[in-house]
């Protein structure tokens, strides 16, 4: 099940943060390793900000699939697709199990869900 769809931007976190807080009014919800604003009205509505050259290849946007279970499920049925995985399954430091896939139109997304110990 998918439970959000996040956008991703790269850039000037700084910047970033004052616009979208300042104007637009969303919070802080995690500045390590990247700025992650959400709506206080609407936790799931959120934008992530990271810094050039970050990741590599930068992903356009992630998709939460919930559980590190649908993480796997997502993984293998990748594979089994012949899709070309261009980061790997990994269990990230900051709570987060995930995997870059590069979908048939050619682009990179994150297929994320955080763990038990994650946000």
């Amino acid at each position: 099940m998918v439970s959000r769809i996040i956008p991703y931007l790269v850039g000037d976190a700084s910047a970033a943060k004052s616009f979208y807080v300042d104007v637009l009014g969303l919070e802080v919800a995690m500045e390590d390793p990247v700025l992650c604003l959400r709506s206080p009205e609407n936790p799931t509505a959120q934008v992530i900000v990271s810094p050039p050259g970050m990741e590599n290849p930068e992903p356009r946007f992630g998709i939460d699939v919930g559980e590190p279970d649908a993480v796997d499920a997502a993984h293998a049925e990748c594979l089994r697709r012949g899709l070309h995985i261009v980061y790997p399954l990994t269990n990230e430091p900051w709570g987060v199990r995930r995997f870059f896939v590069e979908d048939p139109t050619g682009v990179v997304i994150n297929v994320l869900a955080h763990s038990a110990s994650g946000e």
